[in-house]
């Protein structure tokens, strides 16, 4: 067999690995992922997974890596098209791409936002994947802040430092003054805090169209953001 034809077999065999393990955590959830659950599925004994990935959360390292590079790539090819000058709606279809997906891909949400998985700490390898998504906010700021003379005012005098990795921070949004981090930092939980409260349940009894609140909470957290008035 060729390298290129061992290449393949093996990304085929990866793919289908994952596949399966995500077949799983939709129906018995990220807690429950088994090796040989897995295997079991693909006919293969449990150390035939292990060439490819040596430990359970390796293997579900790899899906939430996948997960989150879904999640950036749909917001960023969403949010792209919009004039980089139109702030505001840029920051209105990023959000709205984030519910989208969410809605589409409800097991792949809960595994990255639900509730974490026992014994599990994510490795630093999944930073980067995880920081597209908020990368996108950053982008949105750093622009409106470049095209006006004036721009929302700082947080009211946080000492962020005692409390925010600014390194970490400063990493994904290299232009935006540490003077809003936490504006930054609020808004997008906040919109994160409203997909959970739809996705897992807990808007029955207060929210009847979860769609028109969502849009309402986007609205309020630009103004938050101070960003420019289409």
């Amino acid at each position: 067999m060729t390298a290129t034809k061992r290449s393949h077999s093996r990304a085929a065999r990866i793919a289908a690995i994952k596949a399966a393990a995500a077949r799983q955590l939709a129906s018995r959830g990220a807690a429950a992922l088994s090796i040989r659950e897995v295997a079991r599925e693909l006919d293969l004994v449990s150390s035939a997974i292990y060439r490819y990935f040596a430990t359970r959360d390796e293997l579900l390292t790899a899906l939430i890596v996948d997960a989150y590079d879904d999640l950036g790539a749909t917001v960023e090819a969403a949010e792209a098209p919009v004039a980089r000058g139109r702030t505001r709606e840029r920051w209105r279809v990023a959000c709205r791409a984030v519910r989208s997906w969410a809605i589409a891909n409800p097991h792949d949400y809960a595994l990255l936002y639900g509730t974490p998985v026992p014994d599990y700490r994510a490795p630093a390898l999944t930073i980067e994947a995880a920081s597209r998504v908020i990368g996108v906010l950053g982008r949105i700021m750093d622009d409106d802040a470049a095209q006006r003379a004036s721009v929302a005012p700082d947080d009211a005098g946080a000492d962020v430092a005692g409390f925010l990795d600014v390194d970490n921070v400063a990493a994904v949004m290299p232009h935006v003054a540490t003077g809003r981090y936490v504006r930054a930092l609020i808004a997008w939980s906040h919109v994160f805090g409203s997909v959970s409260f739809e996705l897992f349940g807990h808007f029955v009894g207060s929210v009847q169209d979860p769609g028109a609140y969502f849009e309402c909470v986007v609205d309020e957290l630009a103004n938050l953001l101070g960003l420019a008035s289409d």
